[in-house]
């Protein structure tokens, strides 16, 4: 049996994307919010990392050279970390419940998670769909989507960081605890 990784690929990204378009209806009421084109522009650099992973169609020139051998034990790594990161974003999504929101917000009885996976890493989505999008370009092997993912880690970077400067506006000395404790992004690391 020989699995198809760039549409099985497709699929579970797909499937990611409409569960969180539909969980996104169930969210509270957002009680104050970073806005402004600083809380919008690092989700446009995670849909422009995005379009370039995910477009293989397009001429892109250069970025759609391969940048790794297009071996099947490439494929299926890339393939088992974008699954790996998958269900970690979706676990922390699942966990944070009705607390989430796409912006840099607070919600209506906003509490800091600090359990679960939010005991691994401060920011569990990015960190998931950050490991989701490497792996994606790992298994695809195009230039495009290793931009794409450098594009997807800065936004999302950054965003962590806006977050971070809000929740300690909001949260003082109980969120810097809690940064103490527990690495923003990367587990033991960072």
């Amino acid at each position: 049996m020989s699995i198809d990784v760039p549409n099985t690929l497709k699929a579970l990204w797909g499937a990611i994307f409409v569960l969180w378009a539909i969980s996104g209806f169930t969210s509270k009421r957002t009680v104050s919010t970073q806005g402004g084109w600083r809380g919008r522009a690092p989700l446009w650099g995670v849909w422009l990392g995005w379009f370039l992973l995910f477009n293989n169609g397009s001429n892109l020139g250069l970025l759609n050279a391969r940048f790794v051998p297009d071996t099947p034990a490439i494929a299926f790594t890339g393939l088992a970390l974008t699954i790996v990161g998958l269900v970690f974003a979706l676990w922390a999504r699942v966990y944070i419940g009705r607390d989430w929101s796409a912006g840099v917000t607070l919600q209506e009885g906003h509490k800091i998670a600090r359990t679960g996976p939010y005991a691994i890493v401060r920011h569990p989505i990015y960190s998931g769909f950050m490991l989701a999008t490497l792996g994606t370009a790992i298994a695809l092997g195009r230039i495009a989507g290793f931009v794409g993912t450098a594009l997807v880690m800065g936004a999302w970077g950054y965003k962590s960081r806006m977050e971070e400067r809000f929740l300690i506006e909001n949260f003082g000395a109980e969120y810097e605890q809690y940064r103490r404790n527990v690495k923003g992004l990367i587990p033991f690391v960072w």
